[in-house]
């Protein structure tokens, strides 16, 4: 969004930013979900007064969900983007258990959390990728099978990738990545197959070979809800949080692995999108405090 990419043009403010955790310090005469000094959490899109990179803002209270006692607020603040991006893909497309399924961009935020989601829920024939071995431990602490994990720097990616599905093309892909590798995807996926994409990125070239193997694709994005212009169209977004957090109250996922890069500063956001835009997250959502 900093550098005008295509979903820039869905900001409504200045201020960049998607989710937070928080204390609420005060409340319309309306509100009746939150009191003051309550903690809430809420991804919220551009439906906020301002961006999250903020001390305070403005929220409806559809957008929010108690924050449990068991996470802190930096962990609370890691999960709506991530895991509402998750949790729309493994809904959207209930992929069979039989079924192998390659996720580019495995070890990041939304692919651990969706890593999670499908192995819960029965589906094991998960293949991924990754750059490092700090990034397929990580994986494997999941609880991927390491075999089917392939690293991008040291392996001829297709060979590697075709390997693993015996079946021959996959019939699943997620692609969290975009750019190049949404060619990769786009080469490794079977006719008729369906293709989930997340950041929107797909090159001209992977769009030509999706559209001649008449590729289901899927779009996820968070914000679309919003467009419905129902009453209740913005309590999705609370509902689908307390969803996510539930699910870690069961333990049936476990809270995002994060990284507090410092307090909220000019200097603290260069230095995060710098290990964002490098690559060098590590499987760990990056979190900025307010004192």
């Amino acid at each position: 969004m900093r550098q005008g990419a295509k979903e820039s043009k869905l900001l409504k403010s200045l201020i960049l930013g998607r989710e937070l955790s928080g204390e609420v310090v005060q409340v319309g005469k309306n509100v009746a979900f939150a009191k003051t000094g309550e903690n809430v959490t809420a991804y919220v899109g551009s439906l906020a007064s301002n961006g999250t990179y903020a001390e305070f803002i403005s929220v409806p209270q559809e957008l929010l969900a108690k924050k449990p006692e068991k996470l802190t607020f930096e962990e609370a603040s890691a999960l709506p983007l991530v895991g509402m991006t998750a949790l729309q893909c493994f809904k959207r497309v209930p992929i069979p258990k039989n079924k192998s399924i390659f996720i580019s961009g495995g070890a990041g935020g939304v692919g651990t959390i969706l890593i999670k989601l499908l192995l819960a829920n029965g589906n094991h024939q998960i293949v991924t990728t990754a750059g490092n071995d700090d990034s397929i431990n990580h994986l494997v602490s999941l609880g991927l099978n390491k075999k089917n994990i392939v690293n991008y720097k040291n392996e001829n990616m297709i060979s590697a990738l075709k390997a693993k599905n015996i079946d021959g093309p996959f019939e699943y892909i997620i692609d969290l990545v975009g750019g190049k590798m949404s060619e990769l995807c786009a080469e490794l996926i079977g006719v008729y197959g369906t293709y989930i994409d997340v950041p929107f990125l797909t090159t001209g070239k992977a769009r030509e070979i999706l559209f001649g193997k008449a590729t289901i694709i899927v779009n996820v994005a968070n914000y679309a809800h919003a467009l419905k212009k129902e009453e209740k169209s913005l309590s999705y977004y609370g509902t689908e949080l307390k969803e996510l957090f539930d699910k870690i109250e069961h333990n049936d996922i476990t809270p995002t692995s994060i990284h507090v890069v410092g307090n909220l500063s000019v200097e603290t956001v260069r230095k995060a999108h710098q290990l964002m835009e490098e690559n060098q997250t590590k499987g760990k959502k990056l979190v900025m405090k307010i004192d």
